[in-house]
């Protein structure tokens, strides 16, 4: 098997290639506002987002029992296929996230987000992992999920692992503040102070779990 090989673009900061938010973020930003937080909030067993406080309380949940477990895991696993060409593999990750019950409630936004993402890597027809995935997708074998396509993308551009973990995890956690700040009236402040306190304690996280990978 050949090396990867490097597109000639190369974005500085591996979380702005999604572009959007977190497909959870989307919704508070919809036209049922933070009520479209329910589902979620009921699934992690919390009050409705409805303040400062419950906002904090949700993103608090949402690292523990999402971002942590489940999803900067799975972008790891992703990228780590991406790098040893296993097309089988990254398509059997994908089918399993299907059970992950705590994705459930954004699951037709996580598709939409990663597919239209992987679309844009079509053009790379020398990255045959990438072109394999998308066949998958169009037969219904795999869904996309913007996780696993973030870190198909951070392998295809050669990009630092953990960069793009804690890229990821500080890119959402943002989308999420500052889809809410409007609706919750939070001024620039207290955004940033609520970002500084929710991602304080990330590094470490990540690099614990970074180590983990390595010594399994």
């Amino acid at each position: 098997m050949g090396m990867l090989t490097k597109p000639r673009l190369s974005p500085s900061d591996p979380a702005e290639w999604l572009g959007d938010w977190h497909p959870l973020a989307e919704q508070l930003g919809s036209a049922d506002g933070l009520i479209a937080l329910g589902s979620v909030s009921t699934l992690l067993k919390l009050s409705p987002v409805r303040d400062a406080k419950s906002l904090r309380t949700f993103l608090q949940n949402y690292q523990t029992h999402i971002l942590l477990p489940v999803e900067l895991p799975a972008i790891q696993a992703a990228y780590g296929h991406t790098t040893r060409f296993e097309t089988r593999e990254l398509v059997a990750l994908d089918r399993r996230l299907e059970s992950e019950h705590v994705l459930q409630s954004f699951a037709s936004a996580s598709r939409r987000v990663g597919q239209s993402h992987l679309e844009k890597l079509r053009p790379l027809r020398d990255q045959r992992l990438v072109q394999r995935y998308l066949a998958a997708i169009e037969e219904g074998q795999a869904n996309g999920w913007h996780t696993l396509v973030y870190g198909v993308t951070l392998a295809i551009y050669s990009m630092p692992l953990r960069q793009g973990l804690l890229g990821y995890a500080h890119q959402t956690t943002q989308g999420f503040i500052h889809s809410a700040a409007c609706s919750l009236r939070l001024s620039e402040r207290k955004c940033r102070a609520l970002f500084a306190e929710l991602c304080a304690g990330l590094p470490a996280r990540i690099e614990h779990l970074h180590a983990d990978n390595i010594s399994a």
